[in-house]
């Protein structure tokens, strides 16, 4: 899920950035900072939007850098349980795919591909038994967030492609179109039924 937020911090200025205006200087610096940052509450930052205010500067002793405390505005990117998610297969292996989610990276283990039994082919896509759909990389996909690990610089996302409207996008067309086509079979067959009680006197 996307999020503007509006943080509160203490901003420290490396020397370097010491001859441009103060704004300049704090907001490059802070570039710098959430570069790749991933926090486990904050989520992981996209973009600095913009500083709001910035206070004096301080100086502590033996450290040549400044500190501003700063009020700034992020953009930032935090996966959360049970959310839906776009993404590009990146990487097909043995026990499942990995997904470019934009931000970050997701895995979706074998099981979780497709509702049918999914084997690994030489041709390094996914193949499934009975309805030979197959998954290779750069397929598009739409995914549900089933599991969150926060060990390390990043999480590890888990997700599935197992439940009705999930899936590469074409098997989503397909699904889609099979479904009109039944019920509009279920519809015409219970029109002469219709008609026959429309026609009855009394």
């Amino acid at each position: 899920m996307f999020y503007l937020t509006e943080v509160e911090d203490y901003v420290r200025v490396e020397p370097k950035l010491f001859g441009l205006p103060t704004e300049e200087a704090v907001e490059k610096q802070l570039r710098e900072t959430y570069k790749d940052y991933y926090n486990k509450e904050l989520g992981k930052v996209i973009t600095i939007i913009s500083v709001l205010k910035i206070n004096e500067g301080v100086i502590i002793p033996g450290d040549g850098a400044a500190y501003y405390r700063s009020r700034f505005k992020l953009i930032v990117w935090k996966p959360e349980l049970q959310e839906i998610a776009f993404g590009t297969i990146s990487e097909i292996t043995s026990f499942g795919a990995f997904i470019d989610l934009g931000v970050m990276r997701g895995m979706i283990h074998i099981s979780q591909t497709m509702d049918d039994y999914v084997s690994f082919s030489k041709a390094n896509s996914l193949l499934g038994k009975a309805s030979k759909r197959s998954l290779k990389q750069g397929d598009l996909v739409l995914a549900r967030v089933v599991s969150l690990s926060h060990k390390g610089d990043e999480p590890k996302i888990g997700l599935t492609m197992r439940q009705p409207g999930l899936g590469k996008l074409e098997w989503i067309k397909e699904d889609q179109i099979k479904k009109r086509k039944k019920e509009e079979k279920v519809l015409k067959a219970e029109e002469p039924k219709e008609k026959a009680k429309g026609g009855k006197k009394k």
